[in-house]
């Protein structure tokens, strides 16, 4: 047999190494004799040549020795130690030959001597590759001379960890786990465990490193390195999980293992974030007490910037002037979250000393912070300085945003600075900016608390070209000339909407209706009330009555006139009723009482009852001063039957009677106090009843005027503070009387200068303003 080596001396010495195991031995090989045993041997010699050819030397070959000398070979006739280098030499040359499968595992049962733990071990510190290493270890777990080492387990994991094979990682854990002799909470592999999960943890598998860290807990393994908690930690915190992260480090501090300054970066930035903010102080405060050196600039950063979200502006300050102490310069990050903090918190004076010293710092202010320090400014009305800060932003290249621009206009439009506003305005148009409904409202609002009618009218027509419903606006607007009484710009405002197509509501047009009605300008009225009367709006009883309450007060034969026709656009049935209530009975077809029983008949009680009220009040006032009693004591005489004043008769037995007038008008109350005592007056004549004493209830405003029609027919009543009282003889014997007689039956008018003296003045209840209903919402027009 040739072997051709190269010339090179130190080549030779690897002819140790070199088994030639697949040499042919011949059939007639005899047995070795003395020294070599039983042993097989060749029977050819085995010729080592140079690289021309040429014999080096000649001897027999390497061979096994017998059986249980593991640590030796036959080297031609002589037998010799292997070293443990050589040995794991051998290996690792077939491992790296073969690499893995059958054909690796078949030339290492065939080694010429038998592997040791420790031949392994040095065999797989030399394997740089994994699959090989890995394959080896497999053969290795199978041989009766494999003990598990630790050293060989961590070995492997490093190698499987730098190729990146995580599955093999995750499988070898599984073999250490089940090779491990778990007593007492220690195993014979501590390292290995605690690699593989670490490795488990930085390829990314959550769910895979979680699981085989609750596994060896379970089975009471306590032996894990804060390096393991450190990369669990790690894992659950880059994943968005820091709850996860909070179980992995109560069980680190559980298990009384030791913290080093990764867990603290790690831990501290992650408690504040999340909330738990006297957890973060307490393990910051360990910390500083643990490690001599200092906390780092994350941590500071962490809990000034969580403090100062939560409120605690305070600890927040105090964080900060400890970490320049220490040291750190703030970044503009946190310049930016303290001031954001200080500002939102109302502290605007320490945010701008901040923001000062930030931009001191040589930090340039960002475009959010420009924007929340000006907004936070105009908000607090300190708007010379968000000017300032607005022109500033500008210099500094920032376009504002609307929200900024919305600001400052809504602040200055709320100050009533109407040129500043406008100026925003304009400026906000030009940059292309589009303004909001609040902005618009606000601007418009302004315009005409400072009656700005033509700025006004552009900006809403701006606003309309802009896709903005405009209706509600220019409704709101008109509303405001209302309320404040101011009729012509009101009027004015009101031919401009319908100019440029913008509709409101009926409630509105009802308001300036009344309004114009109030102010005596009935020409602008009229046409008010044909538009409402047009759009369908209900002219209500209240509506009607509140027109003749203003026909009541009216001195004019003019604005009487007008008014009348006024009350003649309303087409409600009120106005019929009156129509027919003054003319004869010819015409009517029916008496008075039958005619007012009916109109009284359909109204809606439930739904008008303080309306009919309000109308026989006002009604009962124009028909006094027409001098018409005996029709205003039939509309009186059907207003109580309808029970729309239930208590104003009171009859209290023979005791005492009395009549209530407080809640009338003047003319309600006369006629009520002329129809009650001529009531009064047939219970007392006719069946024979006397009361003690009779009452009649005034009120402090008509005891002057009701004493006073009674004082022309001498009669018994005594005036009080709010009341009229006479004894029931005294006033039977004055009811026998012609003269009072003939008073309470009205044949003959008597003192009508009381009937008729400024009853336009002592009409309380029938003024236009004082309603007893409130009116209907408004129905907004789209």
């Amino acid at each position: 047999m040739l072997v051709r080596f190269g010339a090179l001396k130190q080549q030779a010495r690897r002819l140790l190494y070199t088994v030639p195991l697949s040499c042919h031995i011949s059939s007639d090989a005899t047995t070795a004799g003395g020294r070599e045993g039983s042993g097989a041997e060749w029977t050819d010699d085995i010729l080592y040549l140079d690289e021309s050819g040429g014999v080096i030397c000649s001897g027999r070959g390497l061979r096994a020795t017998e059986p249980g000398l593991d640590s030796h070979v036959m080297v031609g006739d002589l037998r010799k130690p292997l070293s443990p280098t050589a040995a794991a030499a051998k290996i690792v040359e077939i491992a790296r030959r073969w690499r893995w499968g059958p054909d690796l595992h078949s030339h290492l049962d065939r080694l010429p001597f038998t592997p040791s733990p420790s031949h392994l071990h040095l065999a797989l510190a030399h394997l740089s590759d994994p699959e090989s290493s890995l394959s080896l270890l497999r053969w290795a777990r199978r041989q009766p001379w494999f003990s598990p080492s630790d050293d060989s387990y961590s070995v492997i994991l490093d190698r499987l960890h730098s190729a990146g094979d995580i599955d093999s990682v995750l499988s070898l854990f599984d073999e250490i786990v089940s090779d491990a002799n778990m007593t007492e909470g220690k195993t014979a592999f501590p390292s290995a465990l605690n690699r593989a999960i670490q490795y488990l943890a930085l390829g990314g598998r959550m769910e895979v490193s979680f699981h085989c860290f609750k596994k060896l807990r379970e089975l009471s393994f306590n032996e894990f390195t804060t390096q393991t908690y450190n990369s669990l930690i790690t894992l659950f915190l880059s994943k968005g999980l820091p709850y996860k992260a909070f179980e992995i480090y109560e069980a680190m501090e559980a298990s009384g293992c030791p913290l080093d300054s990764s867990t603290y970066d790690l831990m501290i930035p992650a408690l504040a974030r999340s909330g738990r903010l006297d957890a973060a102080l307490r393990l910051f405060q360990d910390s500083k007490s643990r490690s001599a050196a200092r906390p780092g600039f994350p941590i500071y950063s962490a809990l000034v910037d969580s403090m100062g979200k939560a409120g605690r502006l305070d600890a927040a300050v105090g964080l900060y002037r400890e970490m320049l102490a220490s040291g750190y310069k703030p970044s503009v990050t946190m310049y930016v979250s303290m001031i954001e903090s200080l500002v939102k918190a109302g502290k605007l004076d320490a945010g701008l000393g901040l923001w000062d010293e930030m931009k001191a710092g040589g930090f340039r202010p960002n475009f959010g912070l420009y924007t929340m320090m000006i907004e936070a400014q105009a908000r607090c009305g300190r708007l010379d300085l968000a000017a300032t800060l607005f022109a500033d932003m500008e210099k500094a290249g920032f376009l504002p945003t609307p929200s900024t621009y919305a600001s400052l206009i809504e602040m200055h439009s709320a100050a009533g600075q109407v040129d500043p506003a406008m100026r925003l305005y304009n400026s906000m148009i030009k940059t292309g900016l589009r303004p909001g409904l609040n902005t618009y409202t606000s601007l418009l609002t302004v315009l005409a608390t400072k009656k700005l009618l033509d700025l006004a009218a552009k900006v809403l027509l701006e606003m309309k070209a802009g896709g903005f419903a405009v209706d509600v606006n220019a409704s709101d607007m008109l509303m405001i000339y209302i309320k404040e009484g101011s009729n012509d710009l009101a009027l004015r405002w009101l031919r401009f909407m319908g100019s440029a197509g913008i509709r409101t509501n009926n409630f509105i047009i009802r308001q300036l209706f009344e309004s114009c009605m109030k102010a005596a300008l009935y020409e602008s009225a009229r046409p008010l009330l044909e538009t409402y009367v047009n759009s369908a709006a209900k002219v209500d009883l209240i509506l009607y009555t509140s027109i003749l309450a203003h026909l009541v007060r009216c001195q004019d034969e003019k604005n009487e006139r007008a008014i009348m026709d006024i009350m003649s656009v309303t087409k409600h049935k009120a106005h019929w009723f009156m129509c027919g209530l003054f003319t004869g009975t010819e015409q009517r077809k029916k008496p008075v009482l039958s005619f007012v029983r009916e109109f009284f008949q359909e109204i809606d009680y439930e739904m008008e009852e303080s309306a009919a009220r309000y109308f026989v009040n006002v009604l009962l006032n124009y028909l006094v001063l027409m001098g018409q009693m005996n029709r205003a004591r039939c509309v009186w005489k059907v207003a109580y039957e309808n029970k729309l004043f239930p208590k104003a008769i009171v009859f209290d037995q023979h005791i005492a009677w009395s009549l209530d007038v407080r809640n009338l008008s003047v003319g309600a109350a006369l006629v009520a106090v002329v129809h009650t005592l001529h009531r009064f007056r047939k219970r007392m004549l006719y069946y024979g009843v006397v009361p003690r004493r009779i009452k009649l209830v005034t009120g402090s405003m008509l005891k002057m005027v009701v004493a006073q029609m009674l004082a022309s027919v001498e009669s018994p009543f005594e005036v009080s503070k709010v009341v009229l009282r006479a004894p029931g003889d005294s006033i039977l014997e004055w009811f026998k009387k012609p003269i009072v007689q003939q008073f309470l039956l009205n044949e003959i008018p008597s003192k009508s200068d009381v009937l008729m003296h400024k009853l336009n003045v002592l009409f309380p209840s029938s003024a236009p303003e004082v309603r007893s209903l409130s009116p209907p919402k408004p129905v907004l027009s789209r």
